[in-house]
This record gives C-alpha cells, sequence and structure tokens, in this order.
C-alpha cells in the first residue's frame, strides 16, 4: 500500500529484550497471559522462538472450545448493523451473515439498524454484537453508549475504537512503541504538494484518515495526480494523509481472543494497484493464500509484530491487523480494524477456517467473549 524500496528499516525495535510471547502465541488458549506492556518484547520473542515451525506449532494448538455451551446462556442478543456511514453497505451484508450465523445455532438474536432505530433501545437486549462498519460503530461512538448503559458488547473497547478509527494517531502510537509503520504526511488543501513528493517518494498512497473498506483511496504515481486524489479523499471524510507506497506483498493477520490466526496474502488481480475496495467485495479474481509463501520464522515474527501492534492500542476480542513487506525483506504496519468484514469475500472468516473454526462457530466465539 505504501513504499520504502531504498531504505532499510530503521524503526524495526531493537530485540535485545527477549520474552514469551512466541511461547504464548503457541500455547494461545490460555487467554489470561501477562500483558506485554512493551511491545518491542513481543519481536525479540519471536527472534528467540524461530526454531519451531509454525505448521507445527498451528498442528498441536487445542481446538477452540468456547466457555458458552447453551444458546439461551446469550440471552437476548441485538446484532447491532446497517447505520449511516460510508460503510453501510458492506455493513449490512456483514451483520446478515452474522444474524444468520446466530440464529441457526439457536441464539435469540435480532437485527438492530441505528439509521432507524434509537440507541436507547438497546436496553431491551442482554449483549450486542457488534458489526456496525465505519463512524459511529467503530470509532467508540457506540462503544461509549454501550458501556454507558452496562450492556456487554462484542470487540474493543472506547479508546482501542477511537484510535484505531484514526489512521494518523494509530501511526504514531505505533512509532512511539518503536513498531514501524509506513512513512506519512498529513494533507490539506494548502499543502505543497512538491513538498509531500520529496518528502515521501512516488508512488503515494492517498487515504481519508477516519474511513475504512479502502474507501476514498488513491494510489498516486506523479506529482499532477495529487490534487485530484486529495479532492477524492476529503470528499470521504475531514482529514486526508498521504502515505508511502510500498513494493512489496501485502498481508491481513485476523486477532481473536488475542491469538494471532494463520496469515493471509492478499493480491489483486492488477498487482501494481492495491487491495481496494472493489477487490475486496465486488470482484472474484482476488487471490488469498493460506499458507501465506512467508518463511516459517517470518509468520511468527508477523504474528507477533501484529499482535503487539493490536495490543498497543488495547484493542479486545477481535479484529485484524494489515501490513506489508517490503522487498528488503522488512514489515511495515499499515492499519488495524477493530469491527472487521464478516461477508463472504471477508478475511476474518477465512483465517478462522484455516484455524479449524466455520463461520457459525466463529460468530458463536466471538459473541461468548461478551459472557
Amino acid at each position: 500500500m505504501s513504499h520504502d524500496d531504498n531504505k532499510k528499516n530503521s524503526n524495526q525495535p531493537n530485540l535485545d529484550n527477549v520474552d514469551a510471547v512466541a511461547n504464548e502465541q503457541n500455547n494461545s488458549t490460555n487467554h489470561d497471559a501477562t500483558k506485554i506492556e512493551n511491545p518491542e518484547l513481543a519481536l525479540a520473542a519471536v527472534a528467540k522462538n524461530q526454531q519451531q515451525p509454525v505448521e507445527a506449532n498451528q498442528s498441536q494448538q487445542q481446538p477452540i472450545v468456547s466457555k458458552v455451551q447453551d444458546a439461551s446462556e446469550f440471552g437476548k442478543v441485538a446484532v447491532v448493523y446497517g447505520g449511516n456511514s460510508n460503510e453501510r453497505s458492506v455493513s449490512l451484508d456483514s451483520g446478515a451473515a452474522v444474524l444468520l450465523a446466530l440464529q441457526n445455532q439457536g441464539v435469540d438474536a435480532t437485527h438492530f439498524d441505528p439509521k432507524h432505530q434509537q440507541l436507547t433501545e438497546l436496553m431491551a437486549y442482554d449483549r450486542v454484537f457488534n458489526v456496525l462498519h465505519g463512524r459511529g460503530g467503530e470509532d467508540g461512538v457506540l462503544q461509549g453508549v454501550l458501556q454507558w448503559l452496562d450492556i456487554p458488547q462484542t470487540g474493543s473497547g472506547i479508546l482501542a475504537s477511537a484510535l484505531g478509527m484514526d489512521k494518523v494517531r494509530t501511526k504514531q502510537l505505533w512509532q512511539g512503541c518503536g513498531l514501524a509503520t509506513a512513512p506519512f504526511a498529513l494533507l490539506t488543501a494548502d499543502t505543497d504538494w512538491q513538498q509531500v513528493v520529496n518528502m515521501l517518494g512516488l508512488p503515494l498512497i492517498i487515504k481519508p484518515v477516519h474511513e475504512g473498506s479502502s474507501i476514498g483511496m488513491t494510489k498516486v504515481n506523479n506529482l499532477d495526480e495529487l490534487p485530484a486524489a486529495y479532492a477524492t479523499a476529503i470528499g470521504c471524510g475531514d482529514a486526508v494523509m498521504a502515505e508511502r507506497w510500498i513494493t512489496g506483498r501485502e498481508f491481513t493477520i485476523a486477532i481473536v481472543d488475542d491469538e494471532a490466526y494463520p496469515i493471509i496474502r492478499l493480491e489483486p488481480a492488477d498487482i501494481t494497484n492495491f487491495y481496494d475496495f472493489d477487490a475486496k467485495y465486488n470482484r472474484n479474481d482476488t487471490g488469498y493464500y493460506i499458507p501465506c509463501g512467508l518463511s516459517d520464522s517470518e509468520e511468527q515474527h508477523l504474528q507477533a509484530l501484529s499482535l503487539a501492534a493490536f495490543r498497543a492500542v488495547n484493542a479486545k476480542g477481535w479484529g485484524r491487523v494489515d501490513a506489508m513487506q517490503d522487498q528488503q525483506g522488512n514489515f511495515w504496519l499499515l492499519e488495524i480494524n477493530t469491527v472487521p468484514g464478516m461477508t463472504s469475500h471477508s478475511l476474518v472468516p477465512m483465517a478462522a477456517k484455516a484455524r479449524g473454526m466455520d463461520f457459525d462457530k466463529l460468530c458463536w466465539h466471538i459473541l461468548a467473549q461478551t459472557m
């Protein structure tokens, strides 16, 4: 998505201190493991634990057993989806799939659309499965309402949701933790475009800061394309950023219950472009690869890096981290999703299937986190 081919990864953390994070990954069913306060240790752990192949680790993982065995334990569940954001159409697809999966398993689940219903009506429910993508559902707003109403909810709380929805602040936090993320710059209508190119080089990826699903994103190959790309992005929100284009391989890492699932490599049909909205939701020629093509040690490293990035923003429950590997082999974090897609094209269900869990069981398992 962004690009730094000629410069070695100067932002990579120092791996002097070694901790047991990779061992924690291998024993990921222990969800009460000590939280890592310094994300650098996650990377250091992988350096120590490279001897055991990822495939062996995964085969030794115990089957995922939910803490909830009877659907009646959930009570009345509101599956919240739809809303008013630019991601409404995706949210409608995701939520319909989740609702059906829960109902198939006997859960008393009901569709709840904030576009047509008042949030105070959620007081009639015992818990919420949040599939409300984008603003209002993924940025801490819904999380704050539910916390105030004391209604258990899936996924991250207010802080992680607000941070995760803000690409710039997420990247600033990762930089402060010593976690490598692609160089970037905030843009305004008065920005000196030549200065942006001088600083970040070309190509660039232009993004709305507060949108998901690749909405409003444009790859820029030359200086003259920047104003139009900025206009497209600002039309989708209130802030725009430019990010250095990384030529290399794109990966996504699903995280559920503090466990990094098997990594997926993404390959758009047009490999010169990026994994855009069309590739995510409309096209059937995008390549999804599990195994992802990384070596065992590289996959362990990227899983640990993603866990560190997830924990750094205080994310909980489930989510997804996106990353790139440049042509020198360095990994660069791109962004985090705290309410990932759950459509037929979505990545978390793909990773869960590789982990041995079908879509219905995944939805049950995520809902069980509210208990």
